[in-house]
């Protein structure tokens, strides 16, 4: 048995990050924790949250996957145009290395990706969708896939409708979103699934009858 988790687009929030990964179980070496992108705010320039990152995968090599979303990929432009400075080396070689999509196997059957892939490519999805799918596909798509999609980017409160949902939104068929609007709602949504029992779930914060604060999770699919 294994776990995946997965979390994306906390555009720089540090302290939200490390709160959600507080609940993560890496001690299992079979547990993998996913990342969809966003781990910076392209205007707002903030990086610790990406050095964080990558320190962290480095120290769990084949458990944390990172992958690439639009922020990133617009921040090598802004390198390679020198519109802005930045000369780490290592990083920005990290960050060209970093893949646009993780898929499981045939008895999972998940993509992990930042934005969606080109589904009307059916399966062959991978060839049909150009880069900026992966990282920038807009608008979201919902419905029947042959895989699970798990996806950032665009905000759960902006596919709800409602400006206070920042939870993980499942389309009740092959999609899951899991952009919490971080940067404004304070929130990161964590999905996880369970290799075992085929079930996804999620966190929220409740007020116990102590009056302390604790995470509890609950079952999406």
């Amino acid at each position: 048995m294994a776990i995946l988790y997965s979390l994306s687009d906390p555009h720089g929030e540090i302290e939200v990050f490390k709160e959600m990964l507080g609940i993560v179980d890496l001690r299992d070496k079979k547990n993998k924790l996913v990342l969809l992108g966003d781990y910076i705010d392209h205007q707002q320039k903030k990086f610790e949250l990406l050095y964080f990152i990558k320190n962290l995968q480095e120290q769990y090599k084949n458990q944390i996957i990172v992958l690439a979303g639009n922020h990133e990929y617009f921040l090598l432009e802004d390198i390679q145009n020198k519109s802005i400075f930045f000369d780490d080396d290592a990083m920005i070689n990290w960050l060209k290395g970093l893949p646009f999509y993780f898929e499981t196997d045939s008895q999972i059957s998940q993509i992990y990706v930042h934005a969606g892939i080109d589904e009307e490519a059916g399966e062959f999805w991978k060839w049909g969708s150009e880069d900026y799918y992966f990282c920038s596909k807009y608008p979201y798509t919902i419905g029947k896939f042959e895989k699970d999609i798990i996806a950032g980017h665009i905000g759960t409160s902006t596919i709800t409708g409602d400006e206070n949902y920042h939870k993980v939104f499942w389309d009740k068929q092959s999609h899951f979103y899991i952009d919490g609007t971080t940067e404004l709602s304070k929130i990161l949504p964590l999905l996880k699934y369970d290799t075992n029992t085929k079930r996804y779930s999620s966190f929220e914060k409740v007020t116990n009858e102590k009056s302390a604060v604790e995470w509890v999770e609950y079952t999406i699919k």
